[in-house]
């Protein structure tokens, strides 16, 4: 509420402001392949729905506590989900330490950069989409190297090696 002269002026709502590049992210996101999108937010419920359902969220959790953000990570994990934790905040170190993958930004608490494992340089997070496309491209590659190993054995050494014995005895029980 704002005063002018020992009278009512007006009143002031303070909201968060969602950043411009968030709408586009979730679709590239749904797009990958994510199938669950939260939110958790130590605001009041009704601002929170209302972000949740602006956005297309499947689900959002208000009025959290700082310290018990981390507890909603492990509740969503309990579910079987793999939790990627975006955080800016002190409120948000705990969880970031929780979460499989946590992700900071610049310019965030100096306790958020340090805690979190991803560290994006620019202040937005316009390059979330380009990092799933890393991963799971490289995680594609480990997936193909490691499969590769043993076909590679196989081919370079037929034969020599049966049943865990060497076929000239040696190394056999005997």
């Amino acid at each position: 509420m704002v005063g002018i002269d020992d009278a009512l002026g007006g009143a002031i709502e303070l909201r968060a402001s969602v950043r411009p590049e968030v709408k586009s992210i979730i679709e590239g996101l749904r797009e990958r392949g994510i199938k669950h999108i939260a939110i958790i937010s130590g605001d009041h419920d009704a601002p929170t729905r209302k972000l949740a359902e602006e956005l297309g969220m499947d689900r959002y959790f208000a009025q959290v506590l700082p310290a018990d953000k981390a507890e909603y990570v492990e509740k969503l994990q309990k579910e079987g989900r793999k939790v990627c934790f975006v955080g800016d905040g002190i409120n948000d170190s705990i969880a970031l330490k929780k979460a499989n993958v946590s992700i900071s930004l610049r310019g965030a608490t100096s306790i958020a950069t340090d805690t979190a494992q991803i560290v994006f340089m620019e202040e937005g997070l316009s390059k979330l989409c380009d990092l799933r496309d890393i991963a799971r491209s490289l995680d594609r590659n480990v997936k193909t190297s490691w499969n590769l190993i043993p076909r590679s054995q196989w081919v370079l050494h037929p034969g020599r090696f049966h049943d865990g014995l060497r076929r000239d005895g040696l190394g056999a029980d005997k």
